[in-house]
């Protein structure tokens, strides 16, 4: 089945709201429609104001993180309903700095995921391996319970528009990055297992990108393999240049 690729920026803790402004104020008339999908994965202050700006553009606008709940005394959060509200389409979610630095957990994962998509949000899931679990040999076993847990709960209609980010957390702003073989087999077994989770009509429609220091030069590799769908990018989407060769890159595989 074709699936239309993916590419989604994430600027992590960067740009002003006047920088996000100009950014997409410089790529906005170069983006292409159809034949890629383009994402931007912003700060939550700039968030309204990429929205405004990317109005009747070909470009979505994604939060990099959500809590599960509507509403309640959880300090310094944001709900399901507040992006939806001011038109957010996606939202990262698990990415390995939440997971290291902010506690975010397999459970909590699969929360944010449920409470997404029960506010029309569209998670993007990320599950990765550390340098350590890689040498040791665990890769699959980690990438698989992620996963699963990830998903549990779903119903079929949601799992075929999540799209998952394999991001080999040691590949992650280090300027190393994974083969785009093994990247392939990595995340050809991802896709085994969502047909485990599902059946193989949801494991075909979902969308598998690759994360880990992507950048004009290399990503090319990682389209050509047949279950890579794109990718997130964090250094990479932060130069209007680079973000837009990244996607017309996409645009013309």
């Amino acid at each position: 089945m074709q699936r239309t690729p993916i590419i989604a920026g994430n600027w992590k803790m960067h740009k002003t709201i006047q920088e996000a402004r100009d950014f997409v104020r410089a790529v906005r008339s170069f983006l292409p429609g159809g034949k890629v999908e383009t994402v931007i994965c912003a700060p939550f202050t700039a968030l309204a104001a990429l929205v405004e700006e990317l109005h009747n553009y070909p470009a979505a606008i994604g939060a990099q993180n959500v809590h599960w709940e509507e509403s309640g005394a959880y300090t310094g959060e944001i709900s399901p309903g507040m992006l939806v509200e001011i038109g957010v389409k996606y939202v990262i979610i698990g990415h390995s700095e939440r997971r290291e630095y902010f506690a975010e957990t397999d459970e909590t994962v699969n929360r944010k995921a449920k409470a997404a998509f029960a506010h029309g949000l569209l998670p993007i899931v990320c599950v990765g391996e550390n340098l350590e679990q890689r040498e040791s040999g665990k890769t699959k076993e980690l990438v698989r319970d992620q996963v699963i847990r990830a998903v549990e709960g779903l119903s079929s209609e949601q799992a075929k528009q999540l799209v998952i980010a394999y991001e080999p957390v040691w590949a992650i702003g280090t300027g190393k990055s994974s083969s785009a073989e093994d990247a392939q087999e990595v995340i050809a077994f991802i896709r085994s297992m969502v047909e485990d989770a599902f059946d193989s009509q949801v494991a075909s429609q979902v969308r598998i990108q690759y994360g880990g220091s992507v950048k004009p030069d290399n990503i090319m590799a990682y389209l050509e393999q047949p279950d890579i769908d794109g990718a997130l990018v964090g250094g990479a989407s932060l130069a209007p240049d680079s973000f837009l060769q990244l996607v017309e890159a996409v645009r013309r595989q």
